[in-house]
């Protein structure tokens, strides 16, 4: 080799150092510039490992294999007689029809109605179903059918038709035809959702004509409701009723969600298909405070209605409990970023709205005692009510309504925004 090519094979070797060593030198500086967070899970940490295995159930008549757990392992309250309780009336069920909203915000405010001294009262359901049907057909209408339509709904939606409508005492509308004991819904949404697919298509907007005919199909199936009642011996409206006899304060009434889409302590829209009208009434905290949110309510003497997930393996209504079993996820590792995976991968979704009355302690969880509307709670022990871990409250259950007394203390940082 020349003494010239050797020379210029090592200028090379030396610019090629160069170049390494500052490029080490920088890589260096970034990595001692990156802060690492590390997720601990704390030495009291104690958690059953829980098998995930399955089970069967009979349906209609037909066996269907479920993703379960063995709850016998799970040290939970003995009887509803545990619980430290709010007053509300009792258990009934919604049977086949996509009404919780109603049955678990109606039972919430007779609780109210009592705590405020007003009596104890049994309200209509249907009655405010009724109305929630022809609210919903009338914007499907006004927008042109790009409204969602389904029997679902949320809280405020109670609060909304009772302002609008009134409210009427159980015994004066039913929603059952003669003869029938048992809601069912099926004919009913099926000829409805036809009626207004049918406007859709052939692009048919009159809405005082289509809700005259939507008023017929819900009186065809729900009877007509009434227009007057009798109370005490005296007629009167539902409005009356509502404002005379039940005072209800509907606006002390406030909903609260925790999601990282909206600010948290500002008020936004709950993104669920059954808040069909997109109310932004909701106020938005982060999870520790939503959660002792409801903790505090039931201690001091409020009942929660809540709206949430129950559609996961440690919920069974057999068993009369949900919890959240160690293959989803540690109860320590439950927070504002799990919580918010799972609803945006619709793996938490907005399926089921239920009234929680009680709470206790045991096993070292605190443990809130729903009263439920929905089948699998009626075929379980507690004939009506399910035993809520707090686990399954903090990872599952998407918002809540109660008194604004009972939160008087979260509002006031909405205020200072």
């Amino acid at each position: 080799m020349n003494k010239k090519i050797f020379r210029v094979l090592f200028l090379l070797l030396v610019v090629f150092s160069l170049v390494w060593s500052v490029a080490c030198q920088s890589e260096k500086k970034e990595t001692a510039a990156i802060q690492k967070t590390v997720i601990q899970i704390g030495d009291k940490e104690i958690q059953t490992k829980d098998e995930a295995i399955y089970k069967t159930r009979e349906f209609n008549g037909q066996k269907r294999e479920y993703l379960s757990l063995d709850f016998s392992k799970i040290d939970r309250p003995a009887s509803v007689s545990e619980f430290q309780q709010v007053f509300h009336q009792p258990p009934i069920r919604q049977y086949r029809t996509g009404t919780c909203w109603c049955f678990a915000t109606t039972s919430f405010l007779e609780s109210e109605l009592k705590r405020l001294g007003r009596g104890q009262f049994k309200l209509s359901e249907m009655y405010t179903v009724y109305w929630e049907y022809v609210e919903k057909a009338r914007r499907f209408i006004k927008e042109k059918g790009n409204s969602f339509l389904g029997e679902g709904s949320e809280h405020n939606a109670v609060i909304a038709r009772m302002k609008q409508y009134g409210a009427v005492p159980e015994s004066a509308y039913t929603g059952l035809l003669p003869g029938k004991t048992e809601h069912d819904h099926s004919a009913l949404f099926a000829e409805l959702n036809n009626y207004l697919e049918f406007c859709k298509k052939n692009q048919y907007w009159d809405e005082e004509k289509a809700i005259a005919y939507v008023k017929l199909i819900l009186n065809k199936h729900l009877g007509e409701p009434p227009s007057v009642i009798e109370v005490n011996g005296q007629k009167m409206t539902p409005k009356e009723y509502l404002e005379k006899v039940l005072q209800l304060p509907l606006d002390d009434y406030v909903c609260f969600m925790s999601f990282k889409y909206v600010p948290f302590y500002t008020k936004g829209e709950y993104r669920a298909p059954d808040n069909w009208w997109h109310s932004q009434d909701y106020y938005n905290v982060p999870l520790d405070e939503f959660y002792q949110a409801i903790v505090n309510a039931l201690k001091n003497g409020y009942s929660v209605a809540l709206g949430g997930d129950v559609s996961e393996p440690g919920i069974n209504g057999e068993e009369g409990l949900a919890v959240i079993p160690s293959f989803d996820i540690l109860p320590s590792l439950i927070d504002q970023d799990s919580r918010e995976f799972r609803f945006y991968n619709n793996t938490s979704t907005d399926d089921h709205a239920i009234h929680a009355v009680g709470i206790t302690q045991k096993g070292g969880h605190t443990w809130f005692l729903i009263k439920d509307s929905g089948a699998g709670a009626h075929r379980g022990p507690y004939k009506g009510y399910l035993f809520f871990r707090d686990d399954f409250v903090r990872l599952k259950m998407l918002t809540f309504m109660v008194h604004k007394d009972a939160v008087a203390d979260l509002l006031k940082k909405f205020e200072q925004k």
